[in-house]
């Protein structure tokens, strides 16, 4: 349950109005140390951290405890060979206990595996190319940017901190709720939730995100009578395993189409016979065109906004794979993933305070992003006990694409706002 940090209770936060002394001395940090940071980001990209590459993740968790601890992080390596991953980064900081908590959440993986093609690191002008350099490794080094400009002006000191890096953000370990126990335990924790994926930005306007929608797995089977087919149709033989798997398709397309909710068939095979892999990432199946199909899997995603529109779509799916044509049978099975960060009013009170600060440091408001412009992320899984904002990291383009990259400039503007932010949160009395 989310606990009482309310929108009324973020609104009625004293408007501050103008930047303090503290907050001078924290824009004033970064500059300096733009070309450290720019030196730690090349750093951090050329060390492959593919999610798979448990060396690689284990070393840019090294590189990130370097930057911490001389902070006064106390910083855990929490170990997930258990889950098939490399494990976590757990780094907390302990402050006066009087100040809201806070909960910076990124992460050491990237998409790209060691025999990926894309590799190295390139600069022109101000954008830079490298695997990871946006998701997330420029987030990782905002975090740093952030801290070090809090630790300089002097606020760093008092504040309640943890932050969380996972090590399998882009493709998790499982069991789910094992690969996922350290955050979640930080959520509860935490008061404020910061997530350091990209900012999101379109035309040169940058957008708060108040919310993401859900990433569920699905896997449909549907099987049918073999034989040949041009008794397909009838009653002995029935419609077989194919247009089984149409029919459901169908009516998932027609029926369940609503906002914010999204369904995905991505990989499809029939025949007789006709099997995925367990990963649902490649399949078999042979056949003749004068033999009915006797079985067809599809394997997809789910994707939606709140947990009460996630359920009702669930019931709403196994209502349609449960009608049947005659002679066929079908079966659903819904996978652990991501759960939803629904926009709630305390994520948009939180919005309203970034927002004073963009006023503050002179920098333009932020328009709140459309979560269905967004993909999953960890925020996700402690939304339900903290207040959360998401895209607090770098400005880029091409996510998980060969050509990714980071528009280098944005890294101290993100960090300015970030320990503008942080500074004024961890020095408001905690309510509970």
């Amino acid at each position: 349950m989310l606990r009482l940090f309310t929108a009324a209770a973020l609104l009625a936060t004293p408007a501050f109005g103008a930047t303090t002394p503290a907050e001078n001395q924290m824009k004033a940090a970064i500059a300096t140390e733009a070309p450290r940071h720019e030196a730690l980001l090349e750093k951090l990209v050329r060390q492959n951290s593919g999610s798979l590459n448990v060396a690689g993740v284990k070393a840019v968790g090294e590189m990130m405890r370097a930057e911490l601890e001389p902070l006064g992080f106390t910083v855990q390596w929490i170990d997930m060979a258990a889950t098939g991953r490399a494990g976590h980064i757990v780094a907390t900081h302990k402050g006066n206990g009087r100040g809201k908590r806070v909960l910076l959440i990124g992460h050491l993986d990237t998409v790209f595996e060691p025999d990926s093609p894309f590799t190295g690191w390139s600069r022109e002008g101000n954008r830079v190319t490298g695997p990871g350099v946006g998701d997330d490794k420029g987030g990782l080094v905002v975090i740093v940017a952030t801290l070090r400009a809090m630790q300089a002006a002097g606020t760093l000191k008092a504040a309640d901190i943890q932050v969380v890096l996972t090590g399998d953000e882009e493709k998790t370990g499982a069991p789910l709720a094992d690969a996922r126990r350290d955050l979640i335990e930080a959520g509860k924790w935490a008061d404020i939730a910061l997530e350091y994926e990209n900012v999101a930005t379109e035309n040169g306007q940058d957008f708060a995100t108040t919310a993401r929608r859900s990433s569920t797995n699905w896997e449909l089977v549907t099987t049918g009578r073999t034989g040949h087919s041009s008794g397909i149709f009838n009653q002995s033989l029935g419609y077989g395993a194919t247009f089984e798997m149409a029919r459901i398709l169908d009516e998932f397309r027609r029926t369940l189409i609503e906002p914010n909710l999204t369904f995905n068939a991505s990989v499809l095979v029939a025949g007789t016979p006709a099997a995925l892999d367990e990963p649902g990432v490649k399949g078999n199946a042979e056949g003749k065109t004068n033999v009915i199909p006797a079985r067809a899997v599809a394997r997809g995603d789910l994707r939606s906004l709140t947990p009460e529109q996630d359920a009702r779509i669930v019931a709403a799916m196994e209502a349609i794979v449960a009608k049947h044509l005659p002679g066929t049978t079908a079966t659903i099975r819904f996978f652990d993933g991501y759960p939803s960060m629904p926009p709630t009013a305390g994520n948009r009170a939180l919005m309203a305070q970034l927002n004073q600060v963009n006023r503050d440091i002179g920098l333009p408001e932020m328009l709140e992003m459309d979560p269905s412009k967004r993909g999953a992320a960890d925020s996700s899984f402690v939304a339900a006990d903290a207040v959360t904002l998401g895209g607090m990291g770098a400005s880029g383009g091409g996510a998980h694409a060969v050509g990714e990259w980071v528009d280098v400039t944005s890294l101290p503007r993100q960090a300015l706002r970030s320990a503008v932010l942080i500074s004024r949160l961890t020095q408001e009395k905690r309510s509970r």
